[in-house]
């Protein structure tokens, strides 16, 4: 499969690599351009190229920015993306620690759909309650006992399965989680969130999750501060 792959943190760093590693034909990007990457391409196999070009490169499109930075991508990035390309969000809020204050979040948006409506594109949330050590080295095959799960959260059944089936080929259980405006329960702040739970434990998490975003996860008037100093 191709991948497109936005972003080259832990999360965008972790995917690049272990999609890699799995035989799919990854393409990376970040802010700083293909040649501050040439580490992670020399490391994982992958190819590092311009934002525009990982948009348009991939049968799967995971873009794994900071919430913040979303509205600063380039308008055009998906023009002329063919509509079945499945767009992947994994971001979070974290308004004290990184992002600030993003309007439309603390007026009651959810997440991804919020970051949908800046991508101008429908979006499957995934990978945004696990650490990136975690989806690196906790992967077990199918059927293991204590397997990890993942919720995968959209409205598009077909683009959710293509996900799905990468979750488990990465070595999680997925848990369909629901339409997109379901994806508030695996949010930050939610009994799920940087948990391993096995698909029993993912479910009872998420049935469990509360709407109301809680006052650690709203800015304040002095948001962001760092991740060691929230404000």
């Amino acid at each position: 499969m191709k991948i497109g792959i936005i972003g080259a943190g832990n999360i965008g760093g972790t995917l690049t690599r272990r999609f890699a590693a799995l035989g799919h034909d990854v393409r990376v990007a970040n802010s700083r351009g293909p040649e501050s990457l040439a580490g992670l391409e020399r490391e994982s196999g992958a190819k590092a190229v311009s934002v525009h070009d990982a948009a348009r490169w991939g049968d799967v499109v995971v873009v794994t920015i900071p919430e913040g930075k979303i509205p600063e991508l380039p308008k055009d990035i998906f023009a002329g993306v063919a509509p079945d390309v499945v767009v992947v969000d994994t971001g979070n809020y974290y308004p004290q620690q990184r992002d600030g204050r993003i309007a439309g979040i603390e007026d009651g948006s959810v997440e991804s759909r919020w970051v949908e409506r800046q991508l101008g594109r429908p979006v499957v949330k995934a990978f945004n309650n696990i650490y990136a050590k975690h989806l690196m080295e906790r992967g077990k095959p199918k059927g293991s006992p204590g397997r990890i799960a993942l919720p995968v959260a959209g409205d598009d059944p077909r683009a959710k399965k293509v996900v799905m089936d990468l979750v488990d080929e990465l070595g999680f259980d997925p848990v369909d989680t629901g339409g997109l405006d379901e994806s508030w329960r695996q949010q930050p702040g939610t009994p799920v969130y940087a948990q391993d739970f096995d698909v029993a434990g993912v479910k009872r998490a998420l049935a469990e999750a509360k709407p109301e975003r809680k006052p650690e996860w709203r800015a304040t008037e002095n948001s962001p501060g760092t991740y060691q100093s929230p404000q």
